[in-house]
């Protein structure tokens, strides 16, 4: 596992149910195409997997 990822939200949360809406708030991504490090951990992790299908992940 690396030290941090390195997300960027690609598709729109508009249409997006709220929960998912939340939860990309949550990883501090408010705009499209906006980028953040995060800690490569489990916590991190289920974030990512449950919004997969609007985001982009790259290892740091």
């Amino acid at each position: 596992m690396a030290d941090k990822l390195k997300i960027t939200l690609v598709k729109s949360t508009i249409g997006a149910i709220p929960k998912h809406r939340k939860t990309v708030e949550a990883m501090g991504l408010r705009k499209l195409n906006k980028t953040v490090e995060m800690p490569d951990n489990n916590a991190v992790r289920g974030m990512i997997q449950q919004v997969r299908h609007l985001v982009k992940v790259e290892e740091i």
